[in-house]
């Protein structure tokens, strides 16, 4: 919500954003000082107000640029020390001041050109800063926090990585570290890539050297941007001074073109208002590498090349010559302190010093074990997130469990691998041939895992399968041939697997070729890529030719793969294997149709739709891939149904996205036993069986999460190239619950419509989805939205008799947004056209829509699923919460009674032994009259400390009731009849109190109950209610436009009361939700409709808060009776018969103000459900 305002119209407009996504409504308007240098500093006090400085952190970029934007470098290098001084103090005394018992993110705003600064921001916490703190110092902040939250000060705590020192040492730095963002510009080609205030990295990498200029040039390689060096080849023809002024995310490529070509470092530094420091390193690697083009590629040129961080790849390629030998690297370690004392844990970065200085020989030198090394997964990019170092941690803390020595490479800050105790060794390196090359050389392990690091890690296969590096697991062959068309297409061919037609190119020409012989549309994608990167669906020639254009310059290499794009069911398989036998954990299926990415469909687990046949088909077709790829560890599948044909759609012979998902909710520790095949164990020995294991009793849901909120300008449109940026998971015991749990949690806005609240929801479809556009229409219809849609979708939709409001286009004007600002769009349905103009007008509209937090959805598959959602009736209150360390193994059987009196029918379940934990979710699952058991609500039995029993009762929509009179009375029955309760004189604790009875029994089982009700509250706030006095009896109010006489009681649950001559005529269900969600009861309210019968006899129709309209309502008999004494009709100690519609129900309102109800008590019958 935040931004720079150069002139009051932005200021307007980014105040407006600011104030609509507060939740108090509130935005910090601060002068701006751009320019100024931006400094962290990551502080940690204790309870005892012990204070120290873990790191300080420098951003390259002046200030006015994210800091998770920025490269960060770690120590300040371009502080005095005075400055440093004043800013380590400042940060302390911030700590100290603000009380803060753990860890504290400082950052700074000062002016180069004098001691004045301002404070950024404080974070009281741990953050992202912490994390890069922490790797870069080797001090473990999160650790030390806890330990501090517990008690510990920072004298009594040890310091893991030397064993001797404690945590009160401030760590010393003998290297440079920095940090390098990961932008999703790749996915968003149209995206501004302008930075900001506002975050847009979605991850980062971090390096170490001796340098700064040795640590940059490992951060941009690392970084996975096809770059090994800084010259970034698209300035030519270009005006760089212009190009100085764009903050964006190839500045730094920038400001190095920029002194190649001349431009002075002081008209940079006036331009970009980075420090000259940074300026002058960056021209020590231009220098260098105008050396390298003029002189011979000495010995000495070489070496000098690789202390500034120079790949040998990258030397040859600027120099034009061949090096003159290969270096190996040095490792130098990470031990906190500088290496004033010894490490036992330490990490390491690689250097170019002498030999006899190598820091990592020592600790090789001790080893015993065989040595395995895991290659991690990289920087976090949309494709390629925190689910792969799920993968890469497991699978190590499964090779130490079984005593081999683990080493681990990667290169990012923000995970687990990166800890210093999660392997045996670490190495913070880049993951490139030379420097994962590097470790092998020094550790020379048993062998290489390469299937957990995602596609990062896979891409190294050939390279070391050519050096002869043993690959644990699957070979660099079987991989070959999963990624390389004609060979799979052989393999599919072999056992008569289909997969949709398609052809390889390497041209545009060849594009429309194979686009015309296999018929529009088609699906164009490179080979060999992750996160569907530059796929797209291609519905004509135009569509083909811009995207080949965009492919072609990146100079690939690879072919593109054209496929024929079939819009069937998607489903995806990940299987295990030893080579002889195979595992299917589970098999999941997208809610969205095949052309939108996998990673950005909901994936449900079980299937939900999936026929025994096809089910079989899928479990043979894995088995045969599986087994035929000769697969050691894990494969991943992606299977298409169309027209009742199975299709593999692609093979992925490596951990998945999916793993971290299915392990976690079918219990199959996938990683683990991957692990354990790899290194020679065979699966029938596993534990886990072969074949599909058997299902989880739960649905579970996997749900994408974007970043659009972030990258407002981007196309959200769903599509087969990957856009979410992480995941949730929803757990339920139904698919309804479970996707709503997800929805939610991934940050929709779930609205229900209700009388009170008129939810809207906007279409507008593409002509090829107005047929399907129908069904849904009427399913929201049915459920009570409002329906507002573009003029082409609207006389669609009036078809089928739908009452519709149409909208212009946004091209047209901007009634959408004012229907939006105003409160009456709650959803957006959008597939709409493909041109450029179109989309820019969607990417408005997403915008704002993200803005107001109204829920946009450009897939019909996850609209219907929406709908079914809101149909189910789950919300926040009725979801069960589930312990996923203690997931059920199977459905859970109960045993119930149906029991009734006067119609008035609840499900009663015997909890005495506390098993059911979540009856709000089972009121929504058990009371559907269609779908489940039926009935008016459910009833839980229990123990009670101050009573027989204690009575919980639950309504149609999962919310708890206080009393229920008719409930009361069976409960009474069932406790006698079963013998649980003997006496005829029983007591039952409820919410509102304990309720005495008295039970009339016919054959030795109970009739008819009484039961004392307590005392009748009157007074208005009691009720409760907004209207005040000691009795509302009569009262005049307001409600949907029509003046009632009511008068209001509590007997347990509280009652609005109005008599009037016709209660058959009385529309309770429009006039009762009125009534429920009036603002006179901020508690809801029960509403009785009574007409006077004579002084004996009443007749009455009930509307229940969170049931509806039921037969009877035994506290609203109780009452109607109240209010008529109260209002003169009836009199005190005498029995009184109150109508209705499912029987008679005998009430006394004595004149000690108690209120007897007496009534009959039936079971209706007996049974098991399962859940």
């Amino acid at each position: 919500g935040g931004g720079v305002a150069f002139n009051e119209e932005e200021l307007r407009s980014i105040s407006h954003n600011g104030l609509m996504l507060s939740p108090i409504t509130q935005v910090l308007v601060e002068k701006y000082i751009y320019g100024w240098k931006e400094i962290e500093f990551e502080v940690l006090r204790d309870g005892n107000g012990n204070v120290l400085t873990v790191c300080s952190m420098e951003n390259f970029d002046p200030v006015g640029i994210h800091t998770g934007d920025s490269i960060v470098v770690a120590p300040c290098q371009t502080l005095s020390d005075k400055e440093y001084q004043m800013l380590r103090t400042a940060s302390l005394k911030i700590i100290t001041e603000l009380g803060i018992e753990g860890g504290c993110n400082c950052q700074f705003a000062l002016n180069p050109d004098s001691f004045e600064y301002s404070v950024i921001e404080v974070n009281p916490r741990v953050s992202r800063s912490s994390a890069l703190a922490s790797k870069a110092t080797g001090y473990p902040i999160a650790k030390v926090a806890t330990k501090i939250a517990l008690g510990y000060t920072l004298d009594e705590i040890r310091n893991d990585v030397t064993g001797k020192t404690y945590a009160c040492f401030e760590p010393a730095l003998d290297y440079v570290v920095v940090k390098l963002p990961k932008w999703p510009f790749d996915k968003f080609l149209y995206a501004k890539r302008e930075l900001g205030t506002r975050m847009k990295a979605t991850g980062e990498v971090m390096a170490i050297g001796t340098s700064f200029e040795m640590a940059i040039m490992k951060a941009v390689r690392g970084a996975e941007i096809s770059l090994s060096s800084l010259n970034l080849n698209k300035y030519e023809g270009k005006d760089l001074r212009e190009e100085l002024k764009k903050l964006s995310d190839e500045r730094l490529f920038t400001v190095f073109a920029a002194i190649k070509a001349g431009i002075s470092l002081d008209e940079i530094f006036e331009i970009t208002k980075i420090d000259r420091w940074f300026l002058n390193k960056l021209k020590n690697l231009v220098d260098f590498e105008n050396r390298l083009k003029t002189e011979k590629l000495t010995r000495d040129l070489y070496d000098e090349g690789k202390r500034l961080g120079y790949p040998d790849k990258e030397l040859e390629k600027i120099s034009g010559q061949k090096i003159p030998y290969h270096r190996k690297a040095v490792y130098k370690m990470v031990d906190t302190c500088a290496a004033e004392f010894s490490a036992e844990t330490p990490y390491f970065y690689s250097t170019y010093d002498e030999y006899a200085h190598d820091e990592a020989t020592p600790f090789i030198k001790e080893s015993t074990k065989k040595r395995i090394i895991v290659i991690g997964s990289g920087p976090i990019r949309i494709g390629q997130g925190i689910e792969f170092d799920y993968s890469s941690v497991h699978c190590v803390w499964a090779l130490k469990q079984l005593g081999y020595e683990v080493i681990i490479i990667n290169n990012n800050p923000e995970t687990v691998s990166t800890d210093f105790d999660t392997a045996d060794r670490l190495y913070f390196e880049s993951l490139t041939p030379e420097d994962v090359q590097n470790v092998i050389d020094k550790e020379k392990p048993y062998g290489v895992v390469i299937t957990f690091g995602g596609q990062t890690a896979i891409k190294l296969c050939n390279y070391l399968d050519k050096k002869g590096v043993r690959i644990l697991g699957t070979s660099a062959d079987s991989v070959d041939m999963a990624e390389d068309r004609e060979r799979f297409d052989e393999l599919l061919e072999q056992f008569g697997i289909s997969r949709p037609k398609g052809l390889t190119v390497m041209t545009k020409e060849e594009a429309l070729a194979a686009a015309d012989k296999l018929g529009y549309p088609v699906l164009l994608r490179p080979s060999y890529v992750i996160g569907g990167q530059n796929m797209t669906i291609a519905f004509t020639e135009s569509d083909i030719s811009r995207y080949m254009d965009v492919i072609l310059a990146q100079h690939i290499e690879n072919p593109v793969l054209c496929d024929k794009y079939l819009m069937g069911q998607e489903l995806e398989v990940d299987v295990i294997s030893d080579g002889k036998d195979v595992l299917i954990p589970g098999i999941m299926q997208h809610i969205e149709r095949a052309g939108v990415h996998s990673g950005d469909s909901i994936a449900v687990y079980p299937p939900y739709n999936l026929s025994d046949i096809m089910l079989d088909k899928i479990i043979e077709c894995s088995t045969q891939l599986a087994l035929s790829l000769k697969t050691k560890g894990l494969i991943n599948i992606q299977f298409l149904v169309y027209h009742n044909e199975l299709y593999v759609i692609e093979v992925n012979p490596r951990a998945s996205r999916t793993i971290p998902y299915i392990s976690k909710v079918t219990g199959v520790p996938m990683v683990e036993l991957a692990t354990k095949i790899m290194v020679g164990a065979h699966l029938k020995k596993l534990g886990y069986g072969t074949g599909l294991y058997k299902s989880s009793p739960y649905v579970a849901v996997k749900v994408p999460v974007f970043s659009f909120e972030k990258l407002n300008d981007v196309n959200s449109q769903l599509g087969p190239e990957m856009k979410s940026t992480g995941e949730v998971l929803g757990i339920g015991k139904t698919i309804e619950e479970a996707l709503f749990k997800g929805l939610v949690s991934a940050g929709f806005k779930l609205c229900h419509p209700s009388k009170q609240r008129d939810v809207g929801v906007y279409f507008t479809i593409n002509d090829q989805d107005k047929f399907e556009i129908l069904g849904l229409a009427k399913k929201f219809s049915d459920l009570g939205l409002t329906i507002y849609a573009t003029k082409g979708t609207a006389e669609t939709i009036r078809t089928l008799g739908i009452d519709v409001h149409t909208v212009d286009r946004l091209s047209q004007s901007e009634d959408i947004y004012r229907l939006m600002d105003d409160g009456k769009i709650d959803y957006i349905v959008y597939t709409g056209k493909t041109d450029m103009d179109s989309i820019n007008d969607y990417i408005r509209m997403h915008h704002h829509a993200i803005l107001l937090g109204i829920t946009t959805l450009t897939s019909l598959d996850t609209a219907n699923a929406l709908a079914d959602i809101i149909a189910s009736r789950f919300n926040e209150d009725n979801t069960e919460l589930v312990d996923i360390n203690h997931l059920r193994t199977e459905r859970t059987k109960l045993k119930f009674v149906k029991m009734q009196s006067c119609g008035n029918d609840y499900i009663f379940f015997d909890n005495m032994d506390g098993k059911i934990t979540c009856p709000e979710s089972l009121a929504i699952n058990f009371v559907d009259r269609h779908f489940g058991v039926g009935g008016d609500g459910i009833t839980l039995i229990e123990k009670s400390d101050i009573a027989d029993a204690k009575m919980r009762i639950f309504n149609k929509d999962g919310s708890e009731g206080a009393m229920a009179g008719n409930s009361i009375r069976c409960v009474a029955k069932y406790l006698f009849d079963n013998g649980i309760v003997k006496n005829k004189h029983m007591t039952i604790e409820t919410l509102s109190g304990v309720r005495e009875m008295t039970l009339f029994t016919f054959n030795g089982k109970v009739s008819s109950v009484s039961v004392n009700m307590g005392k009748a509250v009157l007074e208005g706030k009691k009720i409760p209610s907004t209207l005040e006095g000691d009795k509302i009896v009569n009262r005049e109010i307001t409600v949907g436009d029509k003046n009632y006489n009511v008068t209001l009681v509590n007997v347990g649950n509280p009652h609005c009361v109005v008599f009037c001559d016709k209660v058959d005529a009385v529309d309770v269900a429009n006039v009762g939700p009125l009534f429920e969600y009036a603002k006179y009861f901020p508690q809801r309210v029960n509403v009785e409709f009574v007409r006077v019968v004579n002084d004996k006899t009443l007749k009455m129709r009930v509307w229940e808060r969170g049931n509806g309209e039921t037969l009877a309502c035994g506290t609203g008999a109780a009452a109607s009776v109240v209010a008529a004494v109260l209002g003169g009709y009836c009199k005190t100690d005498e029995d009184i018969t109150v109508k209705v519609r499912g029987g008679d129900l005998i009430v006394r309102y004595s004149s000690d103000g108690n209120v007897t109800l007496t009534g009959n008590a039936k079971q209706v019958f007996e049974g098991t459900v399962e859940f």
